[in-house]
């Protein structure tokens, strides 16, 4: 007599658990994106809060009311370093009382910084 043995899944089961792991990621993803870009906004809002506080200290050191960001940053400046961390674009230029804007944030989104 011949036994059937068993061992194994068969075709069905592993197509079920592809399945299963395709509606995991495809409902893992989008949460993953938003988190990604909230993250890095707040990444970009902190780097503008430290150049505008940065701005304000060399604006009241000098009395002046605009001021290259060459000026601010640097090893001996207001503010060490500003890490990209979205392709963003800073500023050239800050001037007292006005809005500081961030372009190119992922290639996509500008944020407004109004100290």
């Amino acid at each position: 007599m011949k036994q059937n043995s068993s061992k194994g899944f068969t075709l069905v089961e592993i197509m079920i658990v592809v399945v299963i792991i395709g509606l995991l990621a495809a409902m893992a993803i989008p949460a993953f994106q938003k988190v990604r870009q909230s993250s890095q906004d707040k990444a970009v809002l902190n780097n503008a809060r430290q150049l505008s506080a940065g701005a304000d200290q060399y604006f009241l050191e000098n009395g002046v009311s605009s001021v290259a960001s060459s000026n601010l940053v640097g090893a001996n400046a207001y503010v060490k370093a500003v890490n990209t961390v979205a392709g963003e674009t800073y500023p050239a230029g800050f001037t007292q009382g006005q809005a500081i804007t961030i372009a190119g944030v992922a290639g996509a989104r500008t944020i407004t910084y109004a100290p």
